[in-house]
């Protein structure tokens, strides 16, 4: 790959996260129907500004797995310097975007290490590069790691260490949704409605507590199980659903990020070929 192929990569990346912010509604998180408010919508075009500023970071990423060419501890040191300097440059440009960063900083390395591979073999790759403990980073526990800790939630490191388990059931559903004759806003949704109804979202237990978390969750489920957003009654089920996490300011944020991760990982099919990945 050349750092053409490695900024396109991170292109990718962003456009994913910029098309799960595009989507609406989804419950509890900022999308576009937030324009008429203004403290939303401060949040949505924020996130959607900022979202621009994960790219350089991105392609140093794949620039850093292209040229280690193998899932080390020498590549998993420097992903996580690279993250961090990309915070820094995300909270300069308005902020957000931690979970999603690590989620596609890692499948973006894993593509990077192999542009022929598809779906379960970039998440296997990925989780080959999380399995390797990063010994620089910051030893202060973070909010997400302690949450973990204390609720015995996986959190972002356990999903990566275990494949993006739920990277692969929104794919799934993602498949699914559009055998079934589902629009593509409706089968995107309907993922992230998947990756919520099991996700032990650490956002959701720092906020809500775990009976908060099963309250999101079953919420979820009950969308999914009246038809999903195709169907009228999983549509009223999705409203009532909004209404309810933004009427009690609950944020299922890890699943937005993982959704991301999903439409990336969906895009790749067809963006590679042969020769690898096509800008």
């Amino acid at each position: 790959m050349s750092s053409r192929e490695d900024e396109a990569l991170a292109r990718a990346a962003v456009d994913a996260l910029t098309d799960q912010l595009a989507l609406a509604p989804k419950p509890g998180l900022p999308d576009p129907r937030d324009r008429g408010a203004p403290r939303t919508r401060k949040d949505h075009c924020s996130l959607r500004w900022s979202a621009r500023a994960l790219a350089p970071g991105l392609a140093a990423m794949a620039a850093a797995a292209r040229r280690t060419g193998e899932p080390t501890p020498q590549l998993r040191a420097e992903l996580g310097a690279i993250g961090r300097c990309t915070e820094h440059s995300v909270g300069l440009a308005g902020g957000g975007h931690r979970g999603a960063l690590w989620t596609l900083g890692l499948l973006v390395a894993a593509t990077a290490l192999d542009p022929e591979a598809r779906s379960t073999d970039v998440t296997t790759t990925a989780k080959k590069i999380a399995a390797h403990p990063d010994k620089r980073a910051p030893r202060r526990a973070s909010r997400g790691s302690s949450v973990s800790a204390k609720y015995g939630a996986a959190g972002a490191r356990g999903e990566a260490r275990a494949g993006f388990p739920h990277v692969r059931r929104a794919l799934d559903t993602l498949t699914a949704s559009r055998t079934a004759g589902a629009a593509e806003t409706e089968a995107r949704l309907d993922a992230l409605l998947t990756v919520m109804s099991t996700l032990q979202d650490t956002e959701l237990l720092h906020t809500a507590g775990p009976l908060g978390l099963r309250h999101v969750q079953a919420g979820a489920r009950g969308v999914l199980e009246a038809g999903g957003t195709r169907t009228d009654a999983g549509r009223e089920a999705l409203l009532a659903l909004d209404a309810d996490l933004h009427a009690r300011a609950w944020s299922p944020r890890g699943s937005a990020g993982l959704l991301a991760g999903a439409l990336f990982v969906d895009a790749l099919a067809p963006r590679v070929s042969s020769r690898g990945w096509a800008a």
